[in-house]
């Protein structure tokens, strides 16, 4: 009986979706201020996947030790999700984006002194004090996002804002391989060489010196849009029961988290998709280095275009959603890519490459629709459950480095990738069980009846 209710239900609210606006109505300017989110933090997310290459050569790591980056960077969303949500509770979703912007730009100045003072460390810190100020800004923007609007068309619409994520990536990507990258990519002989001139220490450190513009530039307009933001009015959410005159505000609580076993499901999903998607992109270049002849700057060129197929899935996608469930779109994609990540696995060289290409489009709306999902039907706790969820994030510090360390003990990267294609196992399951956990439409309370309209509180 309630699998048959929950199928009804979800049947249900697809066709009422259908009827209702995706944008907010008369906060579009606001609406493209927070989009731009997406964009500016997706820009340094993938540079990170240049960094783990640059720095390889700079510091002369392995590639469990080149992986750090990741870590670093993905610990502070582990690190700040539940200060940030403690903040925005107190003070709202713009004091929450003002501040991870502050954060996010300081973070990437920091690179200045650190390439300043050679080492490895340094770099890792300014890393994770960008991945801190990211942390926040996601544990804003997304459930923000995700309430700008009716409810029912939360996944189509948080699935848009997130479409202008990948063409942050790639133009990240793309700065990253042109001003990063020097092209030059030196012979052991050559190594040697320059070893007894006494000159290699002088171009390593030259190499590291590449990435300050970058960072210095992206940081100064982060904190510069920052200083934008600031001007804007944000609204209340009702089903948040934010500034409503003469009522108590509700604004959850943790222990009451543990009652939504839908919630726990895509916090393990979202765990999973991140971490299969940084370990797949930041190892594709080393992947195309270990079975390819091509250059750096080649290999950034796939990564590229596996950038460029994710921004035409995700878009694609979300107007696929009006006639299918987010939910049977993410299993039915979360089935393709475990198969195409055994492609690569099996099949290492160019057609592996292009596979993880592929594997873009079908990585498209993973995010997104799991993070929608898992706010469905939380009232005055979205803001705590959105930092649970970001905190998830850090599948992206755990997956790359694990990784790594099957690629450096068997000496095939091919071999790692099983770590992504067991991530896309669970979110595949997901994707097919979450119509079976969703709280009923209109249930925002595990001890309530229906909720009241613009209110929140059970009946």
């Amino acid at each position: 009986m309630q699998v048959s209710s929950s199928v009804v239900t979800s049947a249900e609210s697809q066709a009422a979706a259908k009827d209702k606006p995706v944008f907010p109505v008369g906060q579009m300017t606001l609406f493209v201020l927070v989009t731009v989110l997406f964009f500016l933090w997706g820009m340094s997310n993938n540079l990170t996947d240049i960094l783990v290459q640059q720095f390889k050569k700079s510091f002369e790591l392995s590639q469990f030790g080149a992986q750090l980056v990741q870590t670093a960077n993905f610990l502070g969303y582990f690190c700040m999700a539940i200060p940030a949500a403690l903040v925005m509770r107190r003070w709202g979703y713009k004091a929450g984006m003002i501040l991870g912007l502050a954060m996010f730009g300081s973070g990437m100045v920091l690179f200045w002194p650190a390439a300043v003072s050679g080492k490895y460390v340094p770099f890792l810190v300014a890393l994770f004090t960008v991945g801190c100020g990211a942390s926040i800004l996601e544990t804003a923007a997304n459930p923000f996002m995700a309430q700008f609007g009716p409810a029912e068309t939360s996944e189509r619409r948080l699935n848009f804002a997130q479409s202008f994520n990948p063409p942050g990536t790639i133009v990240g990507v793309i700065v990253g391989a042109q001003f990063i990258f020097s092209g030059v990519e030196l012979k052991a002989p050559q190594v040697a060489a320059m070893k007894q001139a006494g000159t290699y220490a002088g171009y390593l450190h030259s190499e590291l010196m590449r990435v300050v513009p970058t960072y210095l530039a992206l940081g100064s307009v982060v904190l510069l849009f920052a200083l934008l933001l600031s001007r804007m009015k944000f609204p209340a959410m009702a089903s948040e029961q934010e500034g409503e005159a003469g009522a108590a505000v509700d604004h959850g609580s943790f222990g009451a988290l543990l009652h939504y076993p839908h919630l726990w499901f895509a916090v393990a999903a979202l765990f999973c998709a991140v971490g299969a998607q940084v370990a797949t992109w930041s190892s594709l270049i080393p992947y195309m280095k270990q079975y390819t002849s091509v250059s750096e700057r080649s290999a950034a060129g796939y990564l590229t275009a596996t950038l460029v197929v994710m921004a035409i899935g995700r878009f694609a996608t979300t107007w696929l959603m009006k006639y299918v469930t987010a939910s049977k779109l993410l299993g039915i994609y979360g089935a393709a890519n475990v198969a195409l990540i055994a492609l690569a696995i099996t099949r290492p060289g160019l057609l592996g490459a292009n596979a993880l290409v592929a594997s873009g489009f079908f990585l498209s709306i993973m995010f997104p629709t799991i993070f929608a999902l898992g706010l469905k039907g939380l009232g005055p706790n979205t803001k705590l459950a959105g930092s649970v969820l970001v905190m998830s994030i850090v599948g992206g510090a755990v997956f790359p480095p694990v990784l790594g360390y099957i690629a450096r003990s068997t000496g095939s990267v091919g071999l790692g990738y099983v770590v992504p294609l067991a991530g896309f196992v669970v979110v595949s399951l997901y994707g097919f069980c979450a119509p079976l956990l969703l709280p009923p439409s209109g249930n925002t309370s595990p001890d309530a009846g229906p909720m009241v309209a613009g209110r929140g509180h059970g009946v």
